[in-house]
């Protein structure tokens, strides 16, 4: 006999769906409502306060086209953070379910549903809702900020790097393409620092409007400009005896870097409208994407304040120059979310191994996360396969045709094996993948014993 716990909020406008959904759920919910749209949503929430609600991503009002869903989750979650959203949708729709797990959805259930299936993720929602006010929230930030060194030469080279520069108070420098994980590095030292029980603040210096900035990272006082009412700590003082992370610090605009070379040698701000000078205690790391060194050389970044940051630099390969620890960090990547949206997986399989390796990675770990991460919402099974990665040829790291002689033989050796991996076989697919011939492809296979 089902067990009847718990209270489930139905919102979706289809007649038929509702009646149906009245029927069964009754059997596995102590109470169940319904509402035709989101009209009256918020005030059912406040009245009926639901563990669980079941939300259509469309509705007759047709606002947005699925996004309606997502903004109904999102203010769902906002109201009462511990009620569970599953969304309703159609298969067209799945992409958009996707981004709405990202943003805290407990899962979808795609229409026309199997009963069995709803149910079992309904409950699961039900139950992770009942257990929201005792559970440890014990930080997937946490998780998601563990440094992964892997087993690369340039990684191994890194870690002994900050090995030595972590106790001390060194200024550190770290550049790398978009998503290497340069605020993951940075969390990494400070924790490792004998400041690690003081706070680190971190600042995206390239994205504060430049009206702000002295504001922003210097603090300003009560009076200083229309709507300072209260004195406020900027992020130097916030940071004090700890560490300040200021991240694309190339964005910087020329005539705001002397105000902050200033700051960085005094280890003093003075407030927006005050006159005192305030020291600060502070470790200091920053990170970019861009060469500072060319920025310098074109005069559109001070030498000066280069050189204040640079004191030990480190730069985080790029994904593909470190191949070996794709398929581990995909695993890891794997488990988080495997446990975070509760799908039954285990692993990788080798045919989803052979193409995450052999991706171009231009979003580095970020985008190897993203990836997993959407393959473990769609995946159906216990092991992830190529079939479920869905990367795009163009971002594979088969390369398009005309391109397989412009590589070296050890490359092309390995672009080879993968393409011929990756078509099961298939000779003809295999060397449509590759831009070359059925016979020029037996020759190469021959050459590298395959």
């Amino acid at each position: 006999m089902a067990s009847k716990k718990g209270k489930i909020l139905i919102v979706d406008d289809n007649a038929g769906i509702r009646q149906a959904l009245k029927i069964l759920l009754p059997m596995h919910f102590a109470e169940v409502e319904t509402l035709p749209s989101p009209a009256t949503l918020v005030s059912t929430l406040e009245r009926f306060r639901p563990d669980v609600v079941l939300l259509d991503m469309n509705f007759n009002t047709d606002i947005n086209t699925g996004n309606e869903g997502l903004y109904w989750a999102g203010e769902i979650k906002k109201m009462m953070s511990e009620v569970e959203v599953v969304l309703f949708t159609a298969y067209a729709d799945i992409q958009l379910a996707v981004e709405g797990m990202k943003r805290g959805a407990f899962d979808f259930i795609v229409k026309p549903w199997d009963n069995e299936k709803l149910v079992a993720t309904l409950t699961a929602a039900r139950d992770k809702a009942r257990k929201a006010m005792g559970r440890d929230a014990k930080k997937e930030e946490d998780k998601a900020a563990t440094m992964y060194w892997g087993s690369s030469r340039a990684m191994a080279v890194i870690q002994k790097t900050v090995d030595k520069i972590a106790p001390t108070d060194a200024t550190v420098l770290i550049t790398g393409e978009n998503g290497t994980g340069k605020d993951v590095l940075s969390r990494e030292i400070h924790a490792r620092s004998l400041r690690s029980e003081k706070p680190m603040v971190a600042v995206d210096a390239g994205a504060i409007t430049e009206t702000l900035f002295e504001s922003e990272l210097f603090g300003h006082v009560k009076g200083a400009f229309t709507d300072a009412h209260t004195d406020h700590l900027g992020k130097f003082e916030q940071a004090d005896g700890g560490t300040l992370f200021l991240d694309e610090i190339g964005n910087i605009p020329l005539h705001l870097q002397a105000k902050l070379l200033r700051v960085i040698q005094n280890r003093s701000v003075v407030r927006v409208g005050g006159s005192q000078s305030i020291p600060v205690n502070i470790r200091l790391i920053c990170a970019t994407n861009m060469d500072l060194e060319q920025l310098v050389r074109e005069g559109r970044f001070r030498e000066d304040l280069y050189y204040r940051i640079n004191t030990v630099h480190i730069a985080l390969p790029a994904l593909r120059e470190r191949r070996e620890d794709i398929a581990p960090l995909a695993q890891l990547f794997l488990e988080r979310f495997a446990e975070k949206y509760h799908r039954p997986l285990t692993g990788l399989d080798e045919s989803a191994k052979v193409v995450l390796e052999s991706g171009r990675w231009s979003g580095n770990i970020r985008e190897l996360q993203n990836c997993i991460e959407k393959a473990v919402i769609l995946s159906d099974g216990t092991t992830l396969t190529a079939k479920d990665i869905q990367l795009e040829q163009a971002k594979a790291g088969v390369p398009a045709a005309g391109t397989l002689k412009e590589v070296s033989d050890a490359e092309e050796e390995r672009l080879v094996r993968e393409a011929v991996l990756r078509s099961n076989g298939n000779i003809s697919a295999a060397a449509k993948m590759l831009g070359i011939s059925r016979p020029t492809l037996y020759a190469k296979m021959k050459k590298y014993g395959l």
